[in-house]
């Protein structure tokens, strides 16, 4: 037997041993003829959203009164078409995991038609969200003492760039779109390196600043005016198990954040009945687990930072410095 025979049967035989794992309870597949979500056309979705909250800041150019409303005619037909497909597929995908894996005979629910309703209705919160955003927008420009003019929020930061996404992928999410919201939120997460889950509630004229490591849960609750620094986390506390060891799901888990409240670089608040009162700053690097009142400042205590010099002995003094 020649050694590219060999080399081929060897390869059939491990096509075997792979597909046989197929096979096996629990296992990671997806096959039959049940179409999922395409995860590229789910992000020309969101770029062609972009293109109508923000027209001129993206792919086309020369936009003026006499022509953007021909473009933004022409990409609401076209989102019509393409997101009613993908929600579509996701409906079908969610009740096809709901059956345990039979797929859902397309007589009994008119896919199409619920994807259409939902798109519709995307379509429909454009200009209350362009209007939400129109504040964010602003909010960063008044927060922030590098920034030049609004027009550098838009085409420069990061946090701006993540509230669009959240702010889309939360409506489809409040709606009941499965798996389109999430796909949104963790291409933004790439993106942007800010993870937030598109079931938290946030409010009007929200800021992050930097951004880089931010992470917001999917019950967090967050009023207007706030302030929102790198690293911060609002997250969770252990998760209760149920008698059988299962997570219990469908709770609040995430903490509260009142309106006015700023949040400095690293601080970690986590758990379900954790309320930040309104107009209250959080420091660096803190730990909250409990309920703060309002108008209220935790920081940590002020560390020592010890300094030894490299000087003669006799100019070799400890020096302490209060940061």
């Amino acid at each position: 037997m020649s050694t590219d025979l060999r080399l081929k049967e060897g390869l059939a035989e491990l096509a075997n041993r792979i597909v046989a794992t197929y096979s096996e309870p629990g296992t990671i597949h997806h096959l039959g003829h049940c179409p999922l979500p395409q995860y590229d056309a789910v992000v020309g979705c969101l770029s062609d959203l972009k293109e109508i909250l923000f027209p001129g800041f993206g792919r086309r150019e020369k936009l003026h009164s006499g022509n953007v409303l021909y473009h933004v005619g022409d990409l609401i037909d076209g989102l019509h078409d393409k997101l009613t497909t993908q929600i579509a597929r996701a409906l079908m995908h969610a009740d096809r995991v709901e059956m345990r894996g039979a797929a859902p005979d397309p007589c009994d629910v008119d896919y199409e038609a619920k994807g259409q309703q939902f798109t519709v209705e995307l379509l429909r919160r454009l200009p209350d969200l362009r209007r939400m955003l129109g504040a964010d927008v602003h909010a960063a420009f008044r927060g922030d003492p590098a920034c030049k003019s609004p027009d550098e929020v838009v085409l420069c930061y990061p946090g701006l760039q993540a509230i669009t996404v959240h702010r889309i992928a939360h409506e489809l999410y409040a709606m009941g779109v499965p798996y389109i919201p999430r796909m949104m939120a963790e291409w933004s997460h790439k993106r942007t390196g800010i993870d937030i889950h598109p079931g938290a509630t946030i409010g009007k004229r929200f800021f992050i600043d930097h951004g880089t490591g931010v992470v917001i849960g999917e019950t967090c609750r967050i009023g207007d005016d706030v302030k929102v620094y790198q690293g911060v986390t609002l997250g969770a506390l252990s998760f209760p198990k149920d008698a059988d060891g299962n997570l219990i799901r469908d709770r609040k888990r995430h903490p509260t954040i009142e309106d006015g409240v700023v949040i400095y670089a690293n601080a970690t608040i986590l758990g379900g009945k954790t309320v930040i009162g309104r107009e209250s700053v959080i420091g660096s690097s803190v730990w909250v687990t409990e309920t703060v009142a309002p108008k209220t400042t935790v920081i940590m205590e002020k560390p020592r930072l010890r300094m030894k010099s490299e000087l003669p002995d006799d100019m070799n003094a400890v020096l302490n410095f209060e940061i």
